[in-house]
C-alpha cells in the first residue's frame, strides 16, 4: 500500500476505535474483539492476555513469518474519562473540523493503532523476511498495569525481535527516554470527638497534614537539586498529591483521611529511596496512633510503579526508527511515563514514536492533525519495505 493508501485506511480505522468507549475504568473487549476479527480475516492468529477478572485483554499478534529480527508496535487501547471536560462534539464520534481529527483517544493513542491496523494487510504478507508484531494493551493510563503479563510472553513467545516502537504521540519524531512514575495510597485512621475536645481523640486530617508538609519538603529539596544538564522538562524529578480526601464534618475531629501522591523521577533516581524519609515517618505516626487508640495508624500502600526508560544510544530501536521518521534530530526524553520503561526492563530495544503531540492528549477536544496522520503513514510504508528485506 502506498502512504496516501494507508492514510485512508487509517482514518477508517480511527473512527471505529474511537467510536470504542475504552475509558480504563470500563472494559476494553470490544475493541480487542474488533482487531481479532481484522487480524484474523488475514489469516494472523491473535493472543489474548486477559487480567484477573476476565473483563479487560492485552492483545499479540504476529504478522509475516515467525522469525528473529521482527518490530514490535506497541500501543494501548484504553483512554482516559471525558467526564466534566467542555467538548465541542461527540468525544466517542471521530468528527473532521478543519485539518484535525476530534475524538477521544485519536493523538492517545489510537492514531497509532489505527495506522498498524491499515497496515496490517501488508504486514501479513507471507514473503516478508521479518515479522511485524502488534502488541496493545490495557489501563496503561491508570499507571502501566496491563502491559507487564503481555510483555512476559513476548518474552517468552516470540522469536527475539530487533526492536519495539512504543506509538505514544511525539510528532513522530523519536524520544529515547522517560521518567518513571510510581503512585501510592496513604490512609490515616484517627479517633473521632467532638472537636472541642482534642484530648479525647486524634484528627487524621491534622496527621495527614503533617505527613503531606514533608512530602511537599521532599518535593522542594528535588527541584532545588535539579540536574541544569538535565534533558528533561522539569530537569528533575518531581513530587505532587493528587487527591486528598478526609473528615465528615467541620466540627468532628477526622476519623479518616486519605490521600494519593505520584513520584516521576528519571533513570538514574530511585523512588524508594527519594521517600525513604517519609515512609520512616509514616511508621512513626503510626506507631504512636496505635499506642493512644485501638484502630487507629497510618497505612502506606503502593499503587503503582512503571520503570523510567534510559537512552540507548545507538541502539537497533533508535536507528532503525529513526531511519523510517526521517529524524536526524537531537536527543529527546519526555517527563510523562509509559509503557517504554517496561519493555527495557525485559530486555527489548525501545524507542517511543507515534503521532500527535502529547500537548492534546487527555484534553477536551483531543485532537490528531491529519498531517500527523500522514506521517505515520509514511513511517508505516516505509516499515513495510524495510521487513520485506
Amino acid at each position: 500500500m502506498t502512504p496516501a493508501e494507508i492514510n485512508i485506511a487509517a482514518t477508517e480505522h480511527l473512527a471505529r476505535l474511537v467510536a470504542f468507549d475504552t475509558t480504563s475504568r470500563d472494559s476494553n473487549l470490544a475493541l480487542i474483539e474488533y482487531v481479532e476479527a481484522l487480524l484474523g480475516g488475514l489469516g494472523v492468529v491473535s493472543r489474548r492476555v486477559a487480567n484477573a477478572e476476565g473483563t479487560k485483554a492485552n492483545l499479540y499478534a504476529t504478522l509475516g513469518p515467525s522469525a528473529p529480527g521482527g518490530i514490535v508496535l506497541s500501543g494501548h487501547t484504553d483512554v482516559v474519562p471525558v467526564d466534566g471536560q467542555p467538548w465541542s462534539s461527540d468525544p466517542f464520534t471521530l468528527t473532521r473540523r478543519g485539518d484535525r481529527l476530534h475524538g477521544r483517544g485519536t493523538c492517545d493513542m489510537k492514531g497509532f493503532l489505527a495506522l498498524a491496523l491499515a497496515t496490517a494487510p501488508d504486514f501479513a504478507r507471507g514473503s516478508n523476511a521479518r515479522p511485524v508484531h502488534f502488541a496493545f494493551s490495557y489501563d496503561e493510563e491508570v499507571g502501566c498495569l496491563g502491559a507487564p503479563s503481555m510483555i512476559r510472553e513476548l518474552v517468552t513467545e516470540l522469536p527475539p525481535p530487533a526492536a519495539v516502537v512504543v506509538g505514544e504521540p511525539t510528532n513522530m519524531e523519536v524520544v529515547s527516554g522517560h521518567k518513571g512514575i510510581a503512585t501510592w495510597r496513604v490512609t490515616v485512621t484517627g479517633h473521632e470527638a467532638h472537636s472541642s475536645l482534642t484530648h479525647l481523640g486524634v484528627s487524621a486530617n491534622m496527621v495527614a497534614v503533617g505527613l503531606m508538609n514533608q512530602l511537599a519538603a521532599i518535593a522542594e529539596t528535588l527541584e532545588h537539586d535539579a540536574d541544569p544538564a538535565s534533558l528533561y522538562c522539569p530537569g528533575h524529578a518531581t513530587l505532587t498529591i493528587g487527591q486528598i480526601h478526609g473528615g465528615t464534618a467541620v466540627n468532628i475531629l477526622a476519623r479518616e483521611c486519605s490521600f494519593v501522591f505520584d513520584l516521576r523521577a528519571p533513570p538514574g533516581q530511585e523512588p524508594d529511596a527519594i521517600i525513604a524519609p517519609f515512609i520512616t515517618e509514616c511508621a512513626r505516626q503510626d506507631a504512636i496512633l496505635r499506642a493512644r487508640f485501638e484502630g487507629a495508624g497510618v497505612e502506606v500502600v503502593r499503587r503503582s510503579a512503571t520503570p523510567s526508560f534510559a537512552p540507548e544510544p545507538g541502539g537497533a530501536a533508535e536507528l532503525l526508527t529513526r531511519r523510517l521518521a526521517g529524524d536526524n534530530g537531537p536527543a529527546r526524553v519526555v517527563s510523562y511515563a509509559a509503557e517504554a520503561g517496561q519493555f527495557q526492563q525485559a530486555g527489548f530495544s525501545v524507542v517511543i514514536c507515534g503521532p500527535g503531540s502529547i500537548e492534546q492528549a487527555h484534553q477536551p477536544d483531543e485532537y490528531l492533525e491529519i498531517a500527523q496522520l500522514e506521517r505515520g503513514a509514511a513511517f508505516m510504508a516505509r516499515l513495510y519495505e524495510a521487513v520485506r528485506r
